[in-house]
């Protein structure tokens, strides 16, 4: 009568190489150790990357995409000026939405007190700004108030957050004055950081009016913000430069501060694929750790592998058993390396305020990775284990 062909199941497989990792655990977790690290590294990389991607596009919804630009360029005879009327010229575009300005008050510096040697200057520009500019570039108020037609011929101030934090200011109370222009000028706002127009986060805002009446301001706008229907940017966009300066449209720079966000996401892309490089040699450092720890089982197991064959283990047998126990330790590294690095990102998108957004693909390639990793790591070791003959418990006697 023929004997009955050895199986083993797939639950029979796993379990028995449960029970291999089981017999020496700290040896287990260190070897898994070098996967999660690995794993966790890529998974933290991805995760950061797209919850800062997901902040810049919370940002660009909520403040628009529609804001256009238009400044001076370069002539050839220096920078160029914008004529004094080109903001109410790009007004009388039919796409434009609102519009609003800001005009740099040339040779003028902003200083705490009048004691400060007036040649020594500091980065924090003096515009002139337009009663409209905030709701037109999207900016808040972070204390105080604004300007609007009664404040802007008197002399006040609003500071972006940038020139506050330079000047030491905190109170908008209405007690704290500047040096401006060899004039005092009260502090009656300072502005939130303004994302889609930075420049005014270290700019020192007067009004326009008391700009030309105490500043010597011409009245020549430096940067002209405009809303723009979105499904006409592209059109407004060509026309500016016409409408702004007929007479030199070649001297008219026009651009979209949301291209500038963009660009800073494309670049945290390439930050990434970097960084994720870096993971991927964690993750090959980790999956020859898992090789050498299977090698040294297959030569501490001898006695082991020769008893099972001695019982009617087959070769495919053996070979199952031990690349299991190294798929099983690399997947083990790969679950704990997820939810290290899910918690990483999870940890520092809330340090900064941002979204969580960790895609489901991430864990899932880190997943499929742990799977790979595991089974070419131990696809020698199960070799040279399957290759053992019954008499090997004999010899490890």
């Amino acid at each position: 009568m023929t004997a009955p062909r050895s199986r083993l199941r797939p639950r029979d497989t796993v379990r028995v190489a449960f029970s291999g990792l089981r017999a020496r655990p700290l040896r287990a977790v260190l070897s898994a150790l070098g996967i999660a690290v690995g794993i966790a590294a890529m998974v933290a990389v991805v995760g950061i990357s797209a919850s800062s991607r997901e902040q810049v596009h919370e940002q660009l919804r909520s403040l628009g995409t529609n804001l256009l630009t238009v400044a001076p360029g370069q002539s050839f005879v220096g920078e160029a000026s914008l004529p004094p009327e080109s903001v109410d010229m790009v007004a009388r575009l039919d796409d434009v939405g609102a519009v609003s300005a800001v005009g740099v008050v040339a040779d003028t510096a902003v200083y705490r007190t009048d004691e400060i040697d007036p040649n020594q200057t500091n980065a924090i520009a003096v515009s002139a700004a337009r009663t409209d500019l905030l709701d037109t570039v999207s900016a808040t108020v972070a204390s105080g108030r604004w300007l609007d037609d009664a404040l802007g011929a008197f002399p006040v101030v609003v500071l972006g957050s940038d020139a506050a934090a330079l000047l030491g200011v905190s109170r908008t109370d209405g007690d704290v004055q500047v040096w401006l222009g060899g004039e005092w000028f009260t502090v009656a706002g300072v502005l939130d950081p303004v994302p889609l127009a930075p420049e005014l986060d270290s700019s020192a805002l007067v009004g326009w009016p008391v700009a030309a009446s105490l500043l010597d301001f011409d009245g020549s706008p430096t940067t002209i913000y405009q809303r723009v229907d979105e499904t006409a940017i592209d059109d407004v966009r060509a026309l500016l430069p016409t409408t702004v300066d007929p007479a030199t449209p070649e001297e008219v720079a026009v651009s979209r501060p949301s291209d500038a966000l963009e660009a800073q996401a494309a670049t945290d892309e390439t930050l990434t694929t970097l960084l994720l490089a870096l993971g991927g040699v964690a993750l090959l450092v980790g999956g020859i750790g898992v090789a050498n720890t299977m090698v040294i089982a297959v030569l501490e197991r001898r006695s082991e592998v020769g008893l099972r064959r001695a019982l009617g283990a087959t070769r495919a047998h053996i070979r199952r058993q031990f690349l299991g126990e190294s798929v099983l330790l690399a997947a083990l590294g790969g679950v704990g390396g997820a939810l290290l690095g899910g918690a990483a990102t999870a940890a520092f998108a809330g340090s900064r305020g941002w979204p969580f957004a960790l895609p489901v693909w991430v864990l899932a390639g880190a997943a499929g990775a742990t799977m790979v990793v595991g089974a070419l790591a131990g696809a020698y070791p199960a070799a040279r284990a399957a290759r053992m003959p019954p008499t090997a418990a004999l010899s490890s006697v």
